[in-house]
């Protein structure tokens, strides 16, 4: 065998163990090489560095390109973020409460060993009763991510009553899931499908149109509902929205928020995050250390979307503060609204003029609000 047989066929070895037997067969007696084979030596050696110059260019372009990569993550990631920080905001009483956070959040998530192993190392009691909700959830969740209702359907039936009276429509689209699965067996499925549909009987009322639809896609089980104009019954979207809804649905029913309290603190947190840095940036330089010293407040406004919008907020027209539970908002007899300081500091002896309108009244007449 020939030293390159034992390479692979396509490695560079290989074929260069090839080119060796091949121009060490061209040797003539004296061991020169003839003219036409010096020529293609010259030829294969311009394109061969040609092609290293080639490569070597083109690396040089690549390397700039991720050399910039390094220097961007080092400019916008500041890895130290303690100066951010408040000190001994984590108390006793804080620190509990984040440690029963992350102990939802994991129930939360199905993660049940890890949310028990948190709670021994912790020390928190958690109440058997405060888990079984969270591990049924995630049981039917896993149930329908593999298209698996009968648990979902089980739940939501049992739970009717409570569903109904938060206009819920999870058990008849649950319904509607499982009469589309039945759809999909074609012809077979027909008196199944047929006796199935006395289930819509409850929802006739608020999703007429919708059952309609499905009763007349009967028509086409012959030739199949893919091949028919009710062919978006099948889409798979809809198994990620009934996710969603008894996810919604579930924790509605618990008194729990959808999302994790947890996961929604880490979001707003990685967004305020750099406006923080840089304003705690901007504070040092100007030697003004003393303007942000409270744990209760920002020293600039952190716009953090609608999606983290929960409730309601007030910002006193008059002294251009959001009211605080120190300084609520006040109804005037006249009907605009300040803040509790902006009406200490405006009265004069027993008599307050509104700041909007003529009308004088008394600053015991102030209501307090609530949004």
């Amino acid at each position: 065998k020939s030293p390159g047989s034992c390479l692979e066929e396509n490695s560079p070895w290989s074929r260069s163990g090839a080119l060796v037997i091949f121009f060490s067969s061209c040797l003539d007696q004296d061991g020169d090489l003839s003219g036409t084979i010096s020529l293609v030596m010259t030829q294969c050696c311009k394109r061969i560095k040609d092609t290293v110059q080639k490569l070597a260019s083109d690396h040089k372009d690549i390397h700039s390109s991720v050399s910039r990569v390094g220097k961007a993550i080092d400019k916008n990631f500041d890895s130290d973020i303690s100066s951010v920080g408040i000190d001994g905001c984590w108390q006793a009483d804080s620190q509990r409460i984040l440690n029963e956070v992350m102990v939802e959040h994991f129930f939360r998530q199905g993660m049940l060993d890890v949310a028990e192993e948190l709670c021994q190392e912790s020390g928190l009691s958690i109440d058997q009763s405060q888990k079984e909700p969270f591990v049924e959830l995630n049981r039917i969740l896993e149930a329908l991510k593999v298209r698996v209702l009968r648990p979902a359907l089980e739940w939501a039936v049992s739970n009717r009553e409570m569903l109904m009276a938060q206009n819920s429509s999870l058990e008849f689209k649950l319904h509607r899931l499982y009469f589309i699965s039945l759809l999909m067996g074609g012809t077979a499925n027909q008196r199944e499908a047929l006796q199935y549909a006395k289930n819509f009987q409850p929802f006739a009322l608020n999703h007429q149109k919708d059952i309609q639809v499905l009763m007349g896609s009967l028509v086409y089980l012959r030739q199949g509902i893919e091949n028919s104009p009710y062919v978006h019954l099948l889409d798979a979207n809809q198994w990620a929205d009934i996710c969603d809804i008894f996810t919604r649905d579930a924790c509605a029913l618990l008194g729990l928020s959808v999302e994790s309290p947890l996961s929604v603190s880490f979001s707003a947190g990685c967004v305020a995050l750099p406006a923080l840095i840089n304003i705690k940036a901007v504070i040092e330089q100007r030697q003004c250390t003393g303007v942000w010293n409270q744990k209760d407040e920002l020293p600039i406004e952190v716009d953090l979307g609608k999606k983290c919008w929960y409730h309601s907020i007030f910002a006193c027209p008059i002294l251009r503060q959001q009211t605080t539970d120190n300084n609520p908002p006040m109804k005037l007899v006249c009907g605009h609204i300040i803040s509790r300081d902006a009406l200490n500091k405006m009265f004069n002896g027993s008599k307050l003029k509104c700041p909007y309108c003529p009308m004088e009244q008394s600053p015991g007449d102030a209501k307090q609000i609530f949004f």
